[in-house]
């Protein structure tokens, strides 16, 4: 017999094939940042707070934290390096997940 699962957990049976994400928005409910194989880094005191990463960032999960500075909430954020490439002064990069 097995134990049922809790209700805010997905399976396999949940998905759509494919796992494509049929809903917008969805990132924030399924935690998608696990799944990624390289994650942002900020070089907090090389930032000059434009804020293109949040602009740019498809997630939306990068946020100016209390300092001005911009930071990814890891748990959303998918490692695609799009902030990465809009920082003018290189202040994002990109490292792999270990």
């Amino acid at each position: 017999m097995s134990n049922p699962k809790p209700d805010n957990e997905l399976t396999s049976r949940d998905l759509e094939i494919g796992c494509i994400a049929t809903t917008p928005g969805s990132a924030s409910v399924n935690r998608t940042g696990d799944w990624r194989s390289q994650r942002p880094e900020f070089a907090t005191l090389r930032c000059i707070k434009c804020g293109l990463c949040a602009l740019y960032c498809p997630e939306g999960c990068i946020v100016e934290n209390a300092g001005g500075a911009f930071e990814a909430n890891l748990y959303y954020c998918k490692g695609c390096g799009i902030c990465s490439r809009e920082c003018p002064i290189l202040a994002v990069t990109m490292k792999e997940e270990s």
